[in-house]
């Protein structure tokens, strides 16, 4: 039987994406610094994996002040929830096929 891997998502091979990923489905929405704070990673490298999903469309960026503070939350979109729920499914296949 021939290995389907047609829903495998290379955005998610990053870890910090997939990470961030797992947190916006489980979650309505993520602050900056609370995804800096739960994955430990460094400000320019949350920044740059961010901003490769919010190029896919993967989530969307909300910029507002909270007491004259910046505050920068995040949200998965419908593509970007679809988009992980497939790249989950392409993993579990690529177990079970190898389980085989």
């Amino acid at each position: 039987m021939a290995l389907d891997l047609s829903l495998y998502d290379k955005v998610f091979e990053n870890r910090v994406r997939l990470q961030v990923m797992s947190i916006l489905v489980a979650n309505d929405e993520y602050d900056f610094n609370s995804l800096k704070e739960l994955l430990e990673v460094t400000d320019g490298n949350l920044a740059s994996n961010l901003k490769t999903l919010e190029k896919e469309g993967y989530i969307t960026v909300e910029k507002r002040f909270i007491d004259r503070k910046p505050n920068t939350r995040y949200r998965r979109t419908e593509q970007g929830k679809k988009a992980f729920e497939n790249h989950l499914t392409a993993l579990e296949s690529l177990i079970r096929q190898q389980g085989r």
